[in-house]
């Protein structure tokens, strides 16, 4: 049984992962509610793109594991670092000029 510290630690490692998850698919724009729909439409993009490697990188998981089911909150925790490396990777992207024509 898991001790109520494991749990904290669990629960702030959840909520770092989700936030860095936003920090890194963060688009700054002139003013705040440019940048939230900015960001709001980076997330959409990436999102599907995301879900379907969470969804193989689960499967495969879970087959190593003999069918062993991978419990939601380690799915979310895969989701988001998934997530990070996708908004890291499409925000150099866009910060280095790139889709512009030049």
């Amino acid at each position: 049984m898991e001790t109520t510290e494991g749990k904290n630690k669990s629960n702030v490692s959840f909520y770092v992962t989700a936030a860095v998850y936003v920090l890194f698919n963060l688009r700054l724009a002139s003013d705040p509610l440019t940048s939230i729909l900015a960001t709001t439409k980076q997330i959409l993009l990436t999102a599907p793109y995301v879900i379907g490697l969470t969804y193989v990188a689960v499967g495969i998981i879970q087959y190593m594991a003999e069918g062993e089911k991978v419990p939601w909150p380690q799915r979310f925790r895969l989701f988001f670092t998934i997530g990070i490396f996708a908004g890291l990777v499409y925000g150099i992207y866009d910060y280095t000029g790139g889709g512009v024509p030049q």
